[in-house]
């Protein structure tokens, strides 16, 4: 893929030139087909990517087979399990595709290497690192506070068409119920 077809896709970072032409220098574009993994858990993540088409979530899988859905990711952010890739540990999630999916993949080492070269991407980085923080916090606060309906109300304002892209069953894992509950939920919501 070309330089000028990768910036397109990070037009929004509203990145300055020189900077942006670095992280075009360590991106390569890939392609992910729908229920691929960009990790899995129990690997040491060296990578991270920034999702240019698609949509991809992030999995917890218990030991009696149980998902549990974390996080869904949308075009225009960035996934990673980057905890466990800074630490150089396995991740303790999966990040899966939900729909075949475009992303520009990131080395861990070579972002390391332009971070030490240019203050700027700390700066990046911290930014990036607060919006994922405030968006974690938020969705612990719902889990934690808010019934069922009320999460499903917030999850559909923040994915307006997100139920045409994914099945019932990993929406219920991302609110925290079983899929028949979820089915009973849709049916009084329709009512």
């Amino acid at each position: 893929m070309e330089n000028e077809d990768k910036k397109s896709f990070l037009k929004h970072l509203d990145l300055p030139e020189k900077e942006l032409q670095e992280l075009l220098s360590i991106a390569q574009y890939g392609k992910i087909a729908k229920a691929d993994y960009f990790i899995r858990e129990g690997q040491v993540p060296r990578k991270m990517a920034f999702v240019v088409k698609g949509l991809f979530r992030y999995v917890y899988t218990h030991e009696n087979g149980n998902e549990f859905t974390k996080n869904i990711i949308a075009e225009g952010n960035f996934i990673s399990s980057y905890s466990a890739m800074i630490y150089n540990t396995p991740s303790y999630f999966s990040i899966e595709a939900l729909e075949d999916s475009e992303i520009l993949e990131i080395d861990y080492s070579s972002w390391i290497e332009i971070k030490e070269k240019n203050p700027f991407w700390n700066v990046f980085l911290i930014q990036i690192l607060e919006k994922a923080f405030s968006i974690k916090e938020k969705r612990e606060r719902e889990l934690l506070l808010l019934d069922a309906e009320k999460r499903y109300e917030i999850f559909i304002a923040e994915f307006p068409d997100i139920e045409n892209r994914v099945s019932q069953q990993i929406i219920a894992s991302y609110l925290g119920i079983q899929p028949e509950s979820f089915s009973r939920l849709k049916r009084k919501i329709k009512t």
